[in-house]
């Protein structure tokens, strides 16, 4: 709308300016035409009362002081010329000065006499202004010709120039309106007819594949409209369903998994168990002199197999169960000390930024955090040279911070994304259950856990707990 109004507005300036310049040119010509048919005729009144034959020869006596009259009653110049192009007389007393003038030329000769209405009107420019001057022949009373009339004509302008400009004001005040007009109204107009797409373009963006996404309702929607709406309000339909049978799907994926894994697990220390029980059958001898000794190995046997079996239950028991909070109050800093000492490994560095820090946790719950960070440091560092793991407890922010960093082989790139997935493991043994289990304990508490890692150089696991389960001592 507002284009249209533009290229209106555009066309209609030019073709206004088009059409005055037109009309002016139509009114200087038919001016022009008035003029020189009034100057010949009082040059035929004045050749038919003159007593002069009416010949070339004579025309300068003729019109000797008639040619001023003329020009005066008239109130307009001229010139008239003999055959030949020679100036005999002219309105203007110094006219004679003027060399150019005296003699026409000889292409101004050539139209005149070419001219079927015995009439040429040669047209000029002089000072940005449009010059004209028509030639006439001048007759006797048998038509016969005796000299040339020359009829200069300038152009004036001005009145019109102020008219156009006037009326281009006036046109560009209408305009002008007429363009905020159609501004407001294309806004108004975009405004109603976007409102029900803008309504569908938030309900698209707030579209959440993960959770549950309202309707679209719209009243009286247009059909194009309608139909959008009812596509989404269908894609919904079928987002919900889909949702649904991923999430059963993941569910019966994720328990065929651990059936899996919990499988597994138990297989390893039964087969040992299998196959020591076998040669025991086969080699039991109630007569041998080292039979206690005999069974008494076969006992620790089993016993280790099942204490192995035990540990796995207990490992997928532990995962599977939330901690809850007890909101037991603890010196973090002696309880993290405390977890450290059941490792004898003389690599492992403690250091906190106070001797006290007082923290509203579950006791249990924080030791399994510490030693499953620090086992799994152990595990990283078997091949290095200088091992060594520093764990750390300060106060950071709003929150406790607890670090365990070592300087084993690190973590690749390609495992980061899964590191803390129930039974992922870059280990060939164990169950993968235990940075899972520890970012389920820091989760229940409102807390984060997060790490970073180069291969070669090292790993570092950083826990934070908010500061708002947290008091210090005074």
């Amino acid at each position: 709308m507002i284009l249209l109004v533009l290229i209106a507005s555009v066309l209609i300036a030019g073709i206004t300016v088009y059409q005055y310049h037109e009309q002016n040119r139509d009114y200087h010509d038919d001016r022009l035409e008035r003029k020189e048919d009034q100057i010949k005729q009082s040059v035929n009144y004045t050749l038919k009362k003159t007593t002069y034959p009416p010949t070339t020869e004579n025309l300068a006596f003729i019109f000797k002081d008639e040619i001023y009259e003329i020009a005066d009653v008239q109130n307009v110049n001229f010139n008239i010329y003999d055959l030949e192009g020679q100036l005999i007389k002219s309105s203007r007393p110094k006219f004679e000065n003027d060399s150019i003038s005296n003699c026409l030329d000889a292409e101004v000769l050539n139209r005149l006499a070419e001219s079927a209405k015995n009439r040429y009107v040669e047209e000029n420019s002089a000072a940005g202004d449009r010059y004209q001057a028509s030639y006439t022949y001048i007759t006797d009373a048998k038509f016969k010709p005796i000299g040339i009339l020359n009829l200069p004509y300038f152009e004036d302008n001005t009145f019109n120039d102020m008219e156009l400009r006037e009326f281009l004001m006036r046109l560009g005040g209408v305009y002008f309106l007429m363009l905020l007009l159609a501004i407001a109204l294309a806004y108004f107009i975009s405004k109603y007819i976007t409102r029900s797409l803008q309504t569908i373009s938030d309900m698209l963006n707030k579209t959440d594949l993960t959770g549950r996404n309202e309707k679209i309702f719209i009243s009286e929607p247009g059909e194009e409209i309608g139909k959008l709406v009812g596509s989404y309000n269908n894609m919904i339909d079928e987002l919900q369903q889909s949702a649904a049978k991923l999430a059963r799907s993941e569910r019966e994926q994720a328990w065929r998994e651990m059936a899996k894994q919990v499988a597994h697990e138990i297989k390893n220390p039964l087969t040992p168990m299998r196959l020591s029980v076998q040669s025991f059958q086969r080699k039991f001898d109630p007569n041998d002199p080292d039979v206690e000794k005999k069974m008494a190995e076969f006992s620790d046997t089993l016993i280790q197999q099942i204490d192995t079996m035990s540990s796995i239950a207990s490992a997928f028991s532990n995962f599977a169960k939330m901690p809850a909070q007890q909101n037991e109050t603890l010196n973090i800093v002696k309880i993290v000390r405390l977890a450290l000492d059941i490792f004898t490994e003389d690599y492992i560095h403690f250091i906190a930024d106070e001797e006290e820090i007082i923290v509203k946790l579950d006791r249990t719950q924080l030791i399994r955090v510490v030693t499953n960070l620090v086992k799994n440091a152990i595990q990283a560092v078997p091949d290095v040279d200088s091992p060594r793991i520093l764990v750390s407890v300060a106060s950071e922010g709003s929150f406790v911070k607890i670090s365990v960093a070592d300087n084993g082989i690190g973590i690749a790139d390609t495992f980061k994304d899964k590191i803390f997935e129930p039974k992922f493991t870059t280990k060939s043994s164990g169950m993968g259950l235990g940075l899972g289990m520890v970012k389920n304990i820091v989760e229940t508490y409102n807390g984060r856990i997060d790490f970073t890692s180069q291969e070669g150089k090292g790993t570092v696991f950083t826990v934070h707990f908010p500061k708002e389960n947290m008091m210090k001592a005074v």
